[in-house]
């Protein structure tokens, strides 16, 4: 039986928030070698590199390349000699998971009172409320623990005007951007946490940061014949930040969760969506330099017009670059997913062109889960 409930905050909801946010800050990465990820980053997805810290301007352990399109930021870290509990806490994390985010950093209007909110209902502290200034001006930073080993860096930035935090310096890109950026804004991350614990991290959203339940999916709609998930997805009041938990589900054959789990070593985040104002060029363009997509069968696209209407895209152009689309009250979404881009099967991309929809392509999720059943099957993980 299949049950997804649409739990759009409301209103009120928003006008109420105990714990405002601005957007996310940052996607923070902790990776084997900074430079060749940022290399990567710039060339495959079209971004900028603004700023950098490392021996060259003061920072001894690490070397942290930071990367933009739009509003969109990542930040790649990899440890030079680790010499301190942090520097010594991503060596490990990278052995232990390979290349992954350690950091969902979320912007808000004050740092100091979002994180005495969030301990006083029961979140972990991982970082104290603390400054860093420079000449651009002060900014105040504290972090709370979340799923595995992922943290949330709480970011007061107002009033700051630097390339991104004291300590980095402005950087020029590594190659040229594209005419056009290739994705906007951060749409949602995607948490994947262990059997029986969604529940658990969706009260924590609730209780610890003042999120509500958007969605949730549990049933056939998010099930194939060999694999099953169940989804919940919570986000602030104004629908700015956006956080869909997953844990996986009793079925016949392993799940994309649970090999996820499986190679990274326990909880953490799976994928990053962003957003795009024109997914043909932005597939073009990534394709063009090598991102691998994940397949979708010609069958798919044979019957979409029937369900999902008229679409901006017309579907001899989404069956040629394997886009998928989905519509709901609202309007309707175009998405497609990147296979994942490292040698282990955890991190992955989604690209996300909305027209009115804010749901997640509930009606490809079966396409989806079986387009990645046979990437796991060719790796021998099904």
């Amino acid at each position: 039986m299949t049950q997804t409930t649409d739990l759009t905050p409301g209103t009120a909801a928003r006008q109420d928030d105990p714990f405002p946010v601005k957007g996310m800050d940052a996607v923070v990465f902790a990776v084997g070698n900074a430079k060749q990820a940022a290399h990567y980053y710039s060339t495959a997805f079209g971004m900028r590199l603004v700023a950098y810290s490392g021996p060259e301007n003061g920072s001894r352990e690490t070397a942290s390349y930071v990367l933009e399109s739009g509003s969109a930021r990542f930040v790649f870290t990899s440890v030079i000699k680790p010499s301190s509990a942090w520097g010594r806490f991503l060596a490990e994390h990278v052995a232990a998971h390979g290349d992954g985010v350690v950091d969902l950093a979320i912007e808000v209007p004050d740092a100091r009172a979002a994180y005495a909110y969030a301990v006083e209902q029961g979140a972990r502290s991982v970082v104290e409320p603390y400054e860093l200034k420079d000449e651009h001006g002060t900014v105040v930073l504290a972090a709370i623990a979340t799923y595995g080993e992922t943290r949330h860096t709480l970011v007061e930035r107002t009033g700051y005007d630097g390339p991104y935090l004291p300590g980095y310096t402005a950087a020029q890109p590594i190659v040229e951007p594209p005419a056009q950026r290739v994705f906007q804004a951060v749409d949602h991350c995607v948490g994947n946490v262990e059997l029986g614990r969604m529940n658990e991290w969706v009260a924590f959203y609730n209780k610890v940061m003042g999120f509500t339940n958007m969605k949730e999916f549990v049933g056939d709609d998010i099930a194939t014949e060999y694999s099953a998930l169940m989804s919940k997805v919570v986000a602030d009041g104004t629908l700015k930040v956006k956080f869909p938990i997953n844990e996986p589900a009793i079925a016949k054959k392993k799940s994309q969760i649970d090999e996820y789990l499986e190679f990274y070593g326990g909880a953490g985040v799976q994928h990053i969506a962003l957003n795009t104002n024109d997914i043909v060029q932005t597939v073009r363009t990534m394709r063009a330099a090598g991102v691998e997509f994940l397949d979708t069968p010609d069958s798919y696209y044979d019957t979409l017009g029937e369900w999902v209407g008229d679409t901006r895209v017309p579907v001899e152009t989404l069956r040629e670059l394997k886009i998928l689309a989905d519509r709901d009250e609202d309007g309707y979404l175009l998405q497609i997913f990147t296979k994942p881009v490292q040698d282990r099967p955890t991190v992955f991309f989604e690209l996300i062109e909305r027209h009115g929809s804010m749901g997640f392509g509930k009606g490809n999720f079966k396409a989806l889960f079986e387009a990645i059943e046979r990437e796991q099957e060719k790796r021998g993980n099904l």
